[in-house]
């Protein structure tokens, strides 16, 4: 394994396992010529192509893919699904003082919000995930994610965060489905969606596409990637799972998994972090002592919904290979589990079906 001793600024990223997505192929008609979208590449009987467009939304890289006979259809469906995904930031900024997350945030201890079917939606599937994590996920995780800064290498003092610990329990955060309101019942408590939000709009987004006629494609928001329909070619699509200790491009990749109509998230200790004193601090925080989990290097989970593949990601990374494992197996994912230590846990599904390249 390779031992990372110097300190390095965290920054945005391909997030949570580095991704590789191989959809290059090359057909040759007798009278026609394969035509390049991107760096996309792909022509069959029936003309069918993939088009690719990527930007910064959610404060992280996002791409999305679509497979289709029409540049113009599969221009405007991009379109719409980026259109998604921004609506949904709006909703979701923990940052943005006009977000419905923050006013929120604003009124916990004070009276309860009327919230959009999005949040419900999302804060919903929290507190399910919550409870069948041992509560290592937890959007109520806010008043200690505040206290950090990756970009800066700036960690809280260990009083600050025992003094805000109190304030992070997920029992605490009230939803009323019939009235569609959400409630904080302690002043000071903040709900943080960074472990779900992207999840959910990657799912949001590929429901877009499918609407704008789209039957094949990709939905990658950071880690957190939906795949649906199947290339061009007729095969699945290839997602590659990074290396958590790669040294470059030659060992970057860990394994290839092949996907069609299923998500797959990756959490990983490698994404935003820095090193002080010869400890790497990053931002998979326990709920339960405010610092960074320190059982895994990453884990992917994949299942068929991407709010679901996301937030378990991030509460099987916490909760560690062995608990983890059997969080998997209960909710029906399956998964890839890298230790601290390195070694590499899969679920029966995928076992044998993936092929790790060679570690040092």
């Amino acid at each position: 394994m390779i031992k990372i001793t110097e300190n390095r600024k965290p920054k945005i990223e391909i997030n949570k396992f580095h991704y590789i997505i191989h959809s290059v192929h090359y057909l040759l008609f007798l009278t026609a010529y394969c035509l390049l979208v991107f760096f996309l590449y792909s022509c069959t009987s029936h003309k069918e192509k993939i088009y690719r467009k990527s930007k910064i939304v959610m404060d992280t890289f996002v791409s999305i893919t679509a497979v289709s006979d029409s540049k113009a259809e599969a221009e405007k469906a991009i379109d719409a699904a980026f259109y998604e995904i921004e609506r949904l930031e709006k909703l979701t900024n923990f940052f943005s003082e006009n977000s419905e997350l923050n006013q929120i945030n604003r009124n916990a201890g004070i009276s309860e919000v009327k919230i959009s079917t999005d949040i419900l939606n999302i804060l919903d599937k929290a507190l399910f995930v919550s409870k069948n994590t041992d509560a290592e996920f937890d959007v109520t995780i806010g008043p200690v994610s505040a206290l950090y800064d990756f970009y800066k290498n700036i960690k809280p003092e260990e009083i600050e965060i025992k003094e805000k610990l109190p304030l992070v329990n997920y029992k605490d955060l009230i939803i009323n489905k019939k009235k569609s309101t959400a409630f904080l019942r302690k002043k000071g408590m903040l709900i943080d969606l960074g472990g779900i939000a992207k999840g959910y709009a990657a799912d949001k987004a590929e429901e877009t596409l499918e609407k704008n006629g789209i039957r094949s494609g990709l939905v990658s928001i950071a880690g957190d990637i939906k795949a649906f329909g199947l290339k061009p070619d007729k095969r699945p699509w290839q997602i590659g799972i990074r290396n958590p200790r790669a040294e470059g491009k030659e060992d970057d990749v860990m394994t290839i998994v092949e996907l069609s109509d299923m998500a797959i998230s990756t959490s990983g200790d490698y994404q935003r972090f820095f090193i002080f004193n010869g400890k790497r601090y990053h931002h998979l925080l326990s709920p339960k002592t405010g610092y960074p989990a320190g059982r895994c290097q990453g884990v992917s989970v994949i299942a068929k919904e991407g709010v679901s593949a996301d937030a378990f990601a991030t509460g099987v990374f916490i909760l560690g290979h062995e608990k983890g494992m059997k969080v998997l197996e209960k909710m029906g994912f399956e998964g890839l589990i890298v230790d601290n230590q390195g070694k590499v846990y899969t679920t029966q599904g995928i076992r044998g079906k993936v092929e790790f390249k060679q570690r040092s």
